[in-house]
């Protein structure tokens, strides 16, 4: 079985429809979205894309579609309360966008998922870590910091995301790989993902990023301009992001 695994997606529908002609030439036969569908500037049309694909769908959730679904429930997390403005105005407004039947897919996903792969064996899908979906770690993170979050998991390999950045190292005895973003790289720009059976390959494609960049700047979306140039055009490098985020997890 040749799985793909998408992640940070962003409602970055343009992206998403890149990737999904590259795994459909690679002939995957399963996919497993892990988190962080929302938010972003495509909401309704991101999240029928991936419930109508033909190939089987798995999904785990991000603390973006966390956040997401809580708005939509009415509740006000700690997340919420104190975050800037800035942060909360694309949460708020994907909420806004969705309806009741977003609620319940929203709130089916699970924090974590197991899934047998040809080649790997049984693999852990976390968004962050299998402790949670907002530990911040990067390549650079010393193992030291890290290896309690991944100790005890009896699975060869996990795959996480999160932070927007592939990499590919081992934590202890398992080999802990970062699917990158389809929708916010942090690097060169295009999509980013991971196709995993019967070893894992590193993916990267590229897609027409001035039309991508209209189409989301013709959207409604509050920060449309800015996710335009920032997570289409122009990301932010790996460089200035792991330097950002030096030190230990947080």
């Amino acid at each position: 079985m040749r799985v793909a695994a998408l992640y940070d997606i962003h409602a970055n529908l343009p992206a998403l429809e890149a990737v999904l002609q590259d795994l459909r030439l690679a002939r995957v036969d399963h996919v497993v979205v892990g988190g962080d569908v929302l938010p972003g500037p495509m909401p309704r049309e991101t999240l029928a894309c991936l419930l109508d694909l033909e190939i089987p769908v798995q999904f785990i959730h991000g603390n973006g579609d966390r956040e997401v679904l809580a708005r939509l429930a009415g509740t006000e997390t700690d997340w919420y309360r104190t975050a800037r403005e800035q942060w909360r105005e694309p949460v708020r407004w994907t909420a806004g966008e969705l309806g009741i039947d977003h609620e319940r897919v929203l709130a089916s996903w699970p924090a974590t998922l197991r899934v047998g792969i040809s080649g790997l064996g049984e693999v852990m899908f976390c968004h962050a870590t299998p402790h949670n979906d907002t530990d911040v770690f990067t390549r650079l993170t010393p193992e030291e910091c890290v290896s309690p979050l991944f100790a005890g998991l009896d699975v060869p390999v996990a795959v996480c995301g999160h932070t927007h950045m592939q990499f590919d190292r081992t934590i202890g005895p398992i080999r802990v790989v970062n699917a990158g973003s389809v929708g916010m790289p942090f690097g060169e720009p295009g999509a980013y993902w991971l196709l995993l059976g019967p070893g894992i390959e590193f993916r990267h494609t590229p897609y027409d990023l001035q039309k991508a960049a209209e189409r989301i700047a013709n959207t409604s979306y509050p920060q449309a301009q800015d996710f335009a140039e920032r997570s289409v055009l122009h990301p932010p490098s790996e460089e200035a992001m792991l330097k950002a985020w030096s030190g230990a997890v947080r």
